[in-house]
């Protein structure tokens, strides 16, 4: 899907037949003959995106796709070779299929350089699945009420506490099976004491970094000064693990937290918090610069796991907080609308702490959490002209703000794009803001907002 001005026909399904398989999206159709590789087409101002979807779906491959390229195809052949068909259905863009010896094809898209296709492009069937939040099976988040006991009602529906955020009155539980969960979350519902229940749900892994082999930005050139009077900043980046930095920049980082355990720290690609966390210095340098007194505070809450839980997540912001962290990086998200997430996300801004979380890479309207709840500021990428076409857009947005960093790791370039470090650079704007001026959040989130607005929708 495309943001409302751009909205992508929609998908018609999957037909198969002849030895192939279609797709069509209104008038567009589209047939891929696998058994003698040959491609039939005819389609009218299909949108890329939509386009590429089409491709990924029939074809297998791991399809990728440089963001913000607009190039409908219009277009109408019979029976050409896949090659063929390729150049005519992507016109002046350029492409590159690369073999794989333990998994999918990968089909990069992209203008000038193939390390410019770093947005996935997801099959419809593939987009389905992907919306449809996945939960640990065994386990539920409850929060009581004041005097709620939750010893006995672990007792009573045969439960084991296998975590406590006291500061929220809530408590994570494992049940013996999916069966027992599902069972009692109906009935804890409707308990005396308890405030609210729900799964506990998993949050993605964030995308990799692409190694990057155009000329970077320059080298990062910041020092490291004491806190004036106004009081320390400190950016709470609740993440991936973050890895060192080299240099004077490790100075900037702060003891790590880890709430998931231990990882390995890869030394030869940065994981996705280290992206991050070179982002907001990169705009922290250009707000203070290049003198500043904020740190940042890493909290791992994946670990070495593939995906983290709301719980997890729940524990890196209280980690953060109760560390002085203010602002909160969450360069993460999902589609689930979390009770657990909500309150306490409304607990921590009662307490004056500002919380800056990705809109997500969909791209959709549909709220995207915990970007879209009222106390955060939800982050999207583009610009005041346009917001990304891979980003998501929607009414919950708050800014829009620049997606696309080049950062420095293992002697080698790295390029980020996305809603991720779209709030990384806004985050280390609001940081750095608050360190040089001294104002108070609300007068920043102020500033941020007039110079980073939400576009206006195209006509």
């Amino acid at each position: 899907m495309q943001p409302s001005w751009q909205r992508l026909l929609a998908l018609a399904g999957l037909l198969a037949g002849l030895g192939g398989a279609s797709v069509e999206a209104s008038t567009n159709l589209l047939i891929w003959n696998h058994s003698g590789d040959r491609v039939t087409a005819d389609v009218r101002g299909w949108p890329l995106l939509g386009l590429l979807e089409a491709i990924a779906a029939q074809s297998g491959w791991q399809v990728r796709v440089e963001p913000d390229l607009e190039q409908p195809a219009s277009v109408k052949f019979k029976n050409l070779p896949s090659g063929e068909a390729l150049r005519l259905l992507l016109g002046e863009l350029n492409y590159a299929l690369v073999p794989q010896t333990n998994g999918p094809a990968r089909f990069y898209v992209f203008r000038t350089a193939r390390d410019r296709a770093t947005q996935l492009i997801r099959a419809a069937s593939e987009k389905e699945e992907a919306c449809q939040p996945k939960r640990v099976p065994n386990e539920l988040i409850v929060r009581l009420k004041p005097g709620g006991d939750i010893e006995q009602l672990a007792r009573l529906f045969g439960a084991k506490v296998t975590g406590r955020i006291p500061e929220l009155n809530t408590y994570r539980l494992e049940f013996g099976d999916e069966a027992a969960a599902d069972n009692a979350r109906k009935l804890l519902a409707d308990t005396t004491g308890v405030a609210s229940v729900d799964y506990n749900y998993y949050f993605e892994r964030p995308q990799p970094t692409r190694e990057f082999t155009g000329a970077g930005p320059a080298a990062l050139s910041l020092q490291l000064r004491p806190p004036g009077d106004s009081g320390r900043v400190i950016v709470g980046l609740v993440d991936t693990a973050v890895q060192p930095l080299g240099g004077n920049l490790d100075a900037f980082l702060l003891k790590q937290l880890s709430i998931a355990g231990a990882v390995a720290l890869d030394p030869n690609s940065p994981m996705h918090g280290t992206s991050m966390a070179e982002t907001i210095l990169r705009s922290l340098e250009a707000v203070t610069k290049g003198n500043t007194s904020v740190q940042i505070l890493p909290v791992d809450v994946y670990g070495a796991n593939r995906e983290t839980t709301t719980w997890n997540v729940a524990l890196g912001i209280v980690a953060a907080v109760n560390s002085g962290a203010n602002p909160i990086n969450l360069s993460l998200g999902s589609s689930v609308n979390s009770p657990v997430l909500q309150d306490l996300v409304a607990a921590v801004a009662a307490r004056g702490v500002v919380l800056f979380a990705a809109a997500g890479n969909e791209p959709v309207s549909t709220p995207y959490y915990p970007a879209a709840y009222a106390e955060v500021t939800a982050v999207t990428g583009g610009n005041k002209a346009k917001i990304s076409s891979y980003a998501n857009f929607g009414s919950f947005v708050d800014v829009v703000a620049p997606d696309a960093n080049v950062v420095s790791f293992a002697n080698r370039q790295w390029y980020v794009v996305g809603t991720s470090a779209a709030t990384a650079f806004t985050t280390g704007v609001a940081a750095g803001l608050a360190d040089q001026t001294g104002q108070s959040w609300s007068s920043i989130l102020r500033v941020i907002q007039q110079n980073y607005p939400v576009p206006a929708p195209s006509k």
